[in-house]
């Protein structure tokens, strides 16, 4: 968590950049009432469209404007000795020594396991588990990339593919969104390598989603899109993977397209994307599942709930969480995210009591992801500024350092 409140970020930013707040205003297309209520903090979260603006009007990335990330330590060291090793790994010294052919006890069957267990850890934000392990398996699928027989030299290029693509996934949890994207284009090239048509247009949405991170909307956009098509044209929406696939970069795309103001586009690629979903369990199983994009009718409802929030419709958000029964396969992640969408929700629509309720349910499932998740701090900020408390909100605001 960050130690910097948003509206001092928010502030410092603007002077850094020579502006005054009807400046940034003007620049941003925010209310200059908005930039006021942050900078002296009587207001302690916006809506992310709101969050975007700024940050480019501001000309830094979204991550520098929150603060740092879910995956940062408590101490605030986001480039420490694992993360430079991690570094190291997805980036090794040029005309450095090639990789050497693993040795006779080497099982290709166990790495990809092992890489499959690093998503898991990934998506229930064992950051810190997942940092100690990723160099190494780096190094083991470069070394398997050596193999003899053509046949090994694919699989192998595919593990190394998928691993980068994971290095990528936790730079940009480390607020490195440079680093993911370089980790990301090695991914590719190691995909184009392999002979799983699927796996270069899984790794473009990560691609999509860093770009968004970034504030480049039109060019997250344009790669989502251009992935999808090229599933769609090879054929691939046939198979439970290959719609997998498909789905990730449609809701992907959809939300470039809200962010960037065009919500009818966004509604029409959502409303595709969950009539899909439904033909996913009907198609026969592919590979594992933890290798595979989140796409199913749980995880369009999820996201479709966290844009109805992002985009000032807490009531319709609220409607679409009710009752809502979550697919075995949707990742701890996604849940989260869901308790947390549905707090934000509670917390526009007034009621307080409905977010604590909502936030203590966070609490259980994801306390440490809850400690360090910006957004998780601004809504109980939000919440502790109220003149009434509800029972059970000062059990949180200490548990995340934000009670008087």
């Amino acid at each position: 968590m960050s130690n910097e409140h948003l509206g001092r970020t928010l502030r410092r930013l603007r002077r850094l950049a020579s502006l005054t707040q009807e400046e940034l205003a003007e620049r941003s297309d925010v209310s200059v009432d908005v930039i006021r209520q942050l900078e002296q903090q009587r207001k302690h979260s916006a809506r992310l469209p709101t969050l975007h603006a700024l940050a480019n009007a501001l000309g830094v990335e979204l991550t520098t404007l929150l603060g740092d990330p879910p995956a940062v330590a408590s101490t605030g060291e986001n480039d420490g000795p694992r993360f430079v090793a991690v570094r190291r790994a997805i980036t090794p010294v040029m005309w450095g020594p090639e990789p050497e052919a693993p040795g006779p006890e080497f099982d290709l069957e166990s790495l990809r396991g092992r890489i499959a267990d690093g998503w898991a850890q990934y998506h229930s934000a064992e950051f810190e588990v997942l940092m100690k392990a990723l160099p190494d398996l780096i190094a083991e699928s470069r070394s398997a990339t050596v193999a003899a027989r053509p046949e090994d030299r694919a699989a192998a290029f595919a593990a190394l593919g998928k691993v980068l693509q994971l290095g990528g996934h936790l730079s940009v949890r480390m607020g490195k969104t440079d680093l993911a994207l370089a980790s990301l284009e090695r991914a590719i090239r190691a995909a184009e390598q392999s002979s799983d048509p699927l796996l270069a247009p899984m790794m473009a949405n990560s691609v999509a989603w860093t770009y968004q991170r970034q504030g480049r909307l039109d060019d997250a956009l344009h790669v989502a899109l251009h992935a999808a098509e090229t599933i769609e044209q090879g054929g691939r929406r046939g198979t439970a993977d290959g719609l997998k696939v498909w789905g990730a970069l449609t809701m992907s795309a959809a939300t470039s397209a809200a962010r960037s103001g065009d919500y009818e586009r966004a509604a029409e690629m959502m409303a595709a994307a969950e009539k899909q979903a439904a033909r996913v369990s009907k198609l026969p199983e592919g590979s594992d599942s933890r290798m595979v994009s989140v796409f199913s009718p749980s995880s369009v409802r999820i996201e479709r709930v966290r844009l109805a929030v992002q985009y000032g419709h807490p009531e319709e958000a609220l409607k679409l969480a009710k009752g809502m029964r979550l697919s075995k396969d949707t990742p701890p992640s996604w849940r989260t995210w869901l308790l947390l969408d549905v707090a934000r929700a509670h917390t526009d629509t007034g009621d307080a009591a409905g977010a604590v309720k909502t936030l203590e349910s966070l609490r259980r499932v994801a306390p440490e992801w809850m400690r360090h998740h910006t957004l998780a701090v601004a809504v109980v900020r939000d919440l502790w500024s109220l003149p009434n408390h509800p029972p059970g909100l000062r059990a949180l605001a200490e548990f995340l350092g934000v009670a008087d």
